[in-house]
């Protein structure tokens, strides 16, 4: 369930782990579906068989599309009442490990900072993509979202 919080005291989350997001299942369908509406038809997303004789053993996942879901997880663990909030973009985003088509990924969210902006804050969330099991996290970013007071 999802944190509840004032415009107000986003200043005093800096630092702050939020919890982790629902689980989605990483299904082929899901990556081909991604495939298609970005043109990203790589073979190493969508040839069973061929990818299967990789190093990772089968299909996997566009990092694109595990970086995608951060739009949608970030609501999992936080909603700032009383504000409009802005995709102002990412930072330091690195894909540090392969999501297999079939697995479970997650996203764990910590406050990195927070500072004024007009209207608002910008807040800065640090994410960690993982497959609940796995050694390393499957993508490292920052999520750089504005809340803007609504009046």
């Amino acid at each position: 369930m999802a944190r509840n919080v004032t415009l107000q005291e986003l200043p005093d989350l800096v630092g702050e782990d939020l919890g982790v997001s629902r689980t989605i299942t990483m299904s082929q369908e899901r990556i081909n579906g991604f495939a298609e509406v970005t043109e990203d038809r790589q073979w190493i997303h969508l040839d069973a068989e061929r990818a299967a004789e990789t190093p990772f053993g089968g299909t996997i996942a566009h990092g694109f599309l595990t970086l995608s879901l951060a739009s949608a997880l970030i609501f999992d663990v936080i909603d700032v009442d009383g504000a409009t909030v802005i995709n102002y973009g990412l930072d330091k985003v690195r894909f540090t490990a392969p999501v297999p088509s079939g697995s479970d990924i997650e996203m764990a969210v910590t406050v990195g900072s927070v500072s004024e902006c007009r209207g608002g804050y910008q807040v800065s969330f640090d994410l960690q993509f993982r497959n609940p099991g796995a050694e390393r996290p499957a993508c490292l970013a920052a999520l750089i979202f504005r809340y803007i007071g609504e009046a």
